[in-house]
């Protein structure tokens, strides 16, 4: 049997002749002066040392991507703070964390050492884009395990290392204005709720409608402040019976309560004859949920009656006298801060979850207002919430536009298309057998 030849016994020219990219098998066209070789040419993936009795911080994925405070350990790998780690276990393998501090890092990481001949955020970047084909092709069921061969295998397009530092300062240019406009579309997101917020308390408290009301002639002082007893016939708890996954009728749960409105998602089912005619469902009412988590415990919403449904036991039906009170005015007067801080002073607190029962928010006291009046301030909140979704989903647009684009810039950047590269300067190959001589 033939003894196998070690690396170190090659010469330059068959170490070359190894690492580069066996003409006719490139994925792409790349500029003349570059050349295509594989990952593991440009770095490598360590274990690490490990190391006892010295008493340092941990570090987990959320650790690092959140900058939680760690926890310490008596024993693990040794990392030292400015280090590159990368994630080989889980859903998000392939991703690459900066160490803040010396410590341990958990097993899930490994070192990603990096050439110091080339430029360090250019692989990065590279690595970067290639995630997801790591992801697709990685080893492991219950937990997902990283393919080290993949990894080192990913056929990489090698720059010489000025263009390399001309792609990062180009790439990070563009990258920076992106995530100025994704950090001002995250604004929009993130104040959503508290613009709506404002919105109904100046409905409740009349401030929308004061201009309708001297047109009207028509004082604040005809509103009442009334109890959710004076205004409803009954409060009725849904059924209790086991619904399913198919049937005739939806079953309208606590999670299909979302932002005032009912989410057709994630939805249950029942047949049972009795309950459809007990617990049927029409157009504008009103459905408070009365169990649930303590931050969700208390959230309304109106059935519009898009399907026909009944409702679980977690909520309540509102039985609301239509002659004096319009669904959509009591559905937003629920949803007020005011209601929501009611809801979080009268709420029973259980082990997991939290509950108000029919009586508690019988109590609630909410301004009501004339029929008409009532009308004008549901048109005004509709409208005006309206605005605002639009506002909040052109935001949500501009956030997966700007991810695509990251990701057609980089695509641009490994094919040499970012009109950044000088065909004058020497290929990359020279870069190569200075890497591969050990210079």
């Amino acid at each position: 049997m033939a003894k196998k030849t070690k690396s170190a016994d090659l010469s330059i020219e068959e170490k070359l002749e190894q690492a580069l990219i066996v003409p006719g098998y490139e994925p792409y066209k790349i500029p003349d002066n570059w050349c295509w070789t594989n990952l593991k040419t440009v770095c490598n993936l360590d274990n690490g040392i490990k190391h006892n009795n010295e008493s340092l911080v941990y570090f987990d994925a959320k650790t690092l991507r959140e900058i939680t405070e760690p926890v310490s350990r008596n024993s693990g790998v040794i990392v030292e703070k400015g280090q590159k780690v990368i994630l080989v276990d889980g859903e998000n393998s392939g991703e690459v964390f900066v160490i803040p501090d010396r410590g341990y890092m958990g097993s899930t990481f490994r070192i990603l050492n990096i050439s110091k001949q080339f430029d360090e955020m250019y692989i990065r970047y590279f690595i970067d884009i290639f995630r997801e084909e790591l992801k697709k092709n990685k080893l492991g069921s219950a937990i997902p395990h990283l393919n080290k061969e993949l990894f080192y295998g990913l056929q990489f397009p090698l720059p010489p290392l000025p263009e390399q530092q001309r792609i990062v300062e180009h790439i990070e240019s563009l990258f920076s204005k992106l995530d100025e406009a994704k950090e001002k579309a995250h604004e929009v997101i993130d104040s959503f709720e508290t613009r709506k917020a404002a919105i109904l308390h100046k409905a409740f408290s009349g401030e929308l409608t004061a201009k309708w009301r001297e047109e009207n002639g028509v004082g604040i002082e005809s509103w009442e402040n009334r109890s959710i007893n004076d205004i409803c016939h009954s409060l009725k708890y849904g059924t209790s019976k086991k619904s399913k996954t198919q049937g005739s009728v939806i079953v309208i749960r606590m999670g299909n309560l979302q932002q005032g409105e009912i989410d057709w998602s994630d939805l249950a089912y029942t047949d049972d004859k009795e309950d459809i005619e007990k617990y049927r469902l029409y157009p504008g009412d009103v459905l408070f949920n009365r169990t649930n988590s303590a931050v969700l415990v208390g959230k309304t919403s109106i059935y519009r009656g898009e399907f026909p449904a009944i409702y679980a036991g977690y909520l309540i039906k509102l039985d609301y006298k239509h002659d004096e009170i319009i669904g959509d005015y009591l559905n937003y007067a629920l949803n007020t801060p005011a209601a929501k801080e009611y809801c979080n002073n009268v709420k029973t607190d259980g082990v997991n979850q939290s509950n108000i029962n029919a009586k508690k928010i019988g109590a609630f006291v909410i301004p009501v207002a004339s029929i008409n009046e009532q009308q004008v301030i549901v048109e005004i909140i509709s409208s005006l919430l309206k605005k605002e979704n639009e506002s909040k989903q052109a935001a949500e647009v501009v956030i997966d536009q700007i991810d695509t684009m990251k990701k057609a810039i980089l695509a641009r950047a490994f094919r040499g298309e970012l009109g950044t590269n000088d065909p004058e300067e020497e290929s990359a190959v020279e870069l190569l057998k200075q890497i591969l001589s050990g210079e």
